[in-house]
């Protein structure tokens, strides 16, 4: 009988070693081995593009002969043997994914697309191999029957309980012909993903805005029209002017620029990508990504895609997400309309002779802004100095809170000349991590802000975390500084709240380490970080004139915080009409797929109720790349609101208990950055403010509470 391995191996024909090839070529390659340096960063400065494949196909193989020793094991199942073995075993494989995915989404380039174009089928079928081993997971469910005579302590009940649900909503109990169903639905749905991810990439690149005349420019700042003129130089056109597109629907510079007429061409380049014909339509890979999921869904006995996500959530149930946003959905636009209507008032007292539309709603809600606070945000970004907020507002808060101390380091080598390497020591004095640092935009990178883990911790494995930040802050020109809007101060807050719980993870089992925590609950410690942003005492140290070191000025910081309300009335409808939109995908059944994909958003927006031209969807299905680029995110996105219930409740007892301290944050430490996935969420939460979360402090946050 044929093994597992030899069926995959020759499924795929992986490219192992050609006999009498030299050995000492493979040895070259530096994912093949745990690396030297410490911690176990990568050797970023070895790891050449040509490495990635080799390795990919010996750390498959060698993870399926692993599975299939476990799963052949003639003694019987025990947990040392079984489960144990499971957690220790693709270390190799685990290694080269993790370094490849970082990089790919950090820094890509043809060569990587066409390695994640190939290898996004194989790791599917790996997987599939793997969790619909009929004898791997016999020994997984013998154990899990028994569970109550193994005498396991509770972090290893839990690792048993995982396992064994994985495995059965992984297909374990299917049929073999239904299993053969899935291995084909999961193989189409890895290339599909992989190709909206890249389309995503390519099309924002390909929608830049060139702009012929610096007039035109009317509104910028010196700086950022220095920025497009670096870009512009950068696709070879100079004596333009090149404006580059973020992932999201709304684009920076239509909060500054005067011409209206290039306004509306930004936004309509940037709403319209992935749907505009051409190489990059993203429009039948939405509709076909939907569809899959849906089969896959009823084929592992779920109502939708989105019960089948839930199932795993703390929210459980679509119609629970589905009560919290509508909940939230009218008074939100019931805001973003009276916001509206502020602004047509200026536009009307002006002349304007127009109606207020997307692409008018940054440049006049921050006349609105200067006119009720006197207060024009333009007037922060001198005391918002990158390195400043980095060291002594990020870095000095976790200081505060955990007695964190930061050593940058220049010896360690990086993937690209602007990231940073910066170890991590207890209050102690030990070490605990290395954080890299990954701020600027590039057209290698994909759009957005996220945290990763090149090493996760794990006590059974001997490891501690290696975790990175990556933003896309506009990198400025040569010389000058790289100066924040306050929306990018907070977001690097946010990330930074990821790395904590990636660093302070103290478990034993890889399965549970840092982030790999529920989706609906994985935002909620990077939420409760943000407010340190604002916090007084961090506010202060951090927030200092670039030039002269002066500290901001108490009125402006007052303005600055006394408008920390407005606008939410478009930021709340922005956000719930992207989360409304992913429910709306994934709540289908296979037989209800439209033909259509922008007319079935058009439809759902509209019976949502939050269809309000002046908003537009944070994201449009066509690159919502949370969603459609991986499973992860998908029936997911309304995770950021639900976990900012938690964050806001939790927020409130910050400020009941004292606020900054170090017993506060030794507090959130124990009770839940440092304890991953090894207990259910909640039971975190509540262990951290011991009672159940309250929705009122979210609801004032965003002044829905007032809302008509």
């Amino acid at each position: 009988m044929k093994t597992t391995l030899t069926l995959f191996l020759a499924a795929l024909a992986v490219n192992l070693p050609a006999a009498g090839a030299d050995p000492s070529t493979m040895h070259e390659n530096p994912l093949l081995a745990e690396s030297p340096l410490p911690f176990h960063l990568p050797q970023f400065d070895r790891i050449q593009d040509g490495d990635f494949a080799p390795a990919y196909d010996l750390g498959i193989a060698e993870n399926l002969k692993e599975v299939d020793a476990i799963a052949a094991n003639p003694a019987p199942a025990t947990f040392d043997n079984t489960l144990v073995a499971l957690e220790s075993s693709g270390l190799l494989l685990q290694r080269v994914d993790t370094v490849f995915s970082i990089l790919n989404s950090a820094n890509t380039n043809p060569v990587m697309q066409q390695v994640e174009r190939d290898m996004a089928p194989k790791l599917a079928a790996q997987q599939d191999a793997i969790s619909l081993n009929p004898a791997l997971f016999a020994r997984i469910r013998a154990l899990h029957e028994a569970s109550e005579r193994l005498g396991l302590d509770p972090e290893s009940k839990r690792l048993l309980e995982r396992y064994y649900k994985d495995f059965v909503r992984a297909g374990a109990l299917l049929s073999e012909s239904d299993k053969t169903r899935l291995k084909a639905l999961n193989a189409e749905l890895a290339a599909l993903q992989t190709t909206f991810v890249q389309n995503v990439l390519k099309e924002v690149n390909a929608s830049a805005i060139v702009v012929d005349s610096r007039a035109d420019l009317a509104g910028m700042s010196p700086n950022e029209i220095s920025a497009t003129e670096a870009a512009a130089k950068a696709d070879k056109k100079e004596g333009k002017f090149v404006i580059r597109l973020l992932n999201t629907s709304g684009q920076p510079a239509l909060g500054s620029l005067e011409d209206r007429a290039l306004r509306q061409r930004i936004q309509e380049a940037s709403v319209s990508r992935g749907s505009r014909g051409g190489d990059f339509d993203n429009r039948a890979v939405v509709l076909r990504i939907v569809q899959l999921r849906a089969e896959r869904a009823e084929l592992l006995g779920y109502a939708s895609h989105a019960a089948y996500m839930l199932e795993d959530q703390t929210a459980r149930t679509p119609a629970a997400v589905d009560q919290l946003l509508a909940q939230l959905a009218p008074p939100a636009v019931a805001n973003a309309r009276r916001e509206a209507a502020d602004m047509q008032g200026i536009i009307d007292a002006d002349h304007g002779g127009f109606q207020l539309a997307a692409w008018d709603w940054d440049f006049y809600s921050e006349k609105v802004r200067r006119a009720r606070y006197a207060f024009d945000e333009s007037q922060l970004r001198p005391y918002f100095e990158l390195d400043h907020v980095l060291k002594d507002g990020v870095f000095f808060a976790a200081n505060r809170l955990y007695g964190l101390t930061f050593k940058e380091r220049h010896d360690l080598p990086v993937y690209q000349p602007d990231v940073r390497v910066f170890e991590v020591f207890d209050a102690d004095g030990q070490p605990i991590a290395l954080f890299l640092a990954d701020y600027f935009a590039r057209p290698s990178k994909r759009g957005g802000a996220w945290m990763s883990a090149y090493v996760s911790q794990s006590e059974l494995l001997g490891l501690k975390a290696v975790v990175a930040n990556h933003l896309n802050i506009p990198k400025p020109p040569a010389g000058e500084p790289a100066l924040l809007t306050f929306d990018e101060v907070r977001t690097m807050f946010h990330e930074f709240g990821h790395a904590l719980h990636g660093m302070f993870s103290n478990v034993r089992y890889p399965h549970f380490s840092g982030t790999n925590v529920p989706r609906d609950f994985v935002e909620y410690p990077s939420q409760v970080n943000e407010m340190w942003a604002v916090w007084p005492d961090v506010l202060k140290n951090y927030a200092r004139h670039h030039k002269t070191g002066e500290p901001m000025p108490p009125a402006l910081l007052e303005q600055m915080l006394a408008a920390n309300k407005f606008n939410q009335g478009f930021m709340t409808t922005e956000y719930l009409a992207a989360s409304l939109l992913d429910m709306a995908w994934h709540e289908l059944k296979p037989g209800e797929i439209p033909s259509d994909a922008p007319a079935f958003e058009a439809a759902a927006l509209h019976r949502a109720g939050v269809d309000f031209a002046p908003v537009p969807p944070r994201y449009r299905s066509t690159y919502f790349s949370h969603v459609f680029s991986s499973s992860s995110y998908s029936a997911g996105y309304y995770s950021y609101i639900w976990a900012e219930v938690l964050d806001a409740d939790s927020v409130e007892w910050f400020k009941q208990h004292g606020g900054l301290t170090r017993s506060n944050g030794d507090r959130f430490r124990q009770t839940v950055l440092s304890r991953g996935d090894s207990d259910e969420a909640m039971t975190l939460f509540h262990n951290f403010t011991g009672r159940d979360p309250y929705i009122a402090p979210l609801l004032q946050r965003r002044g829905l509470d007032q809302a008509r």
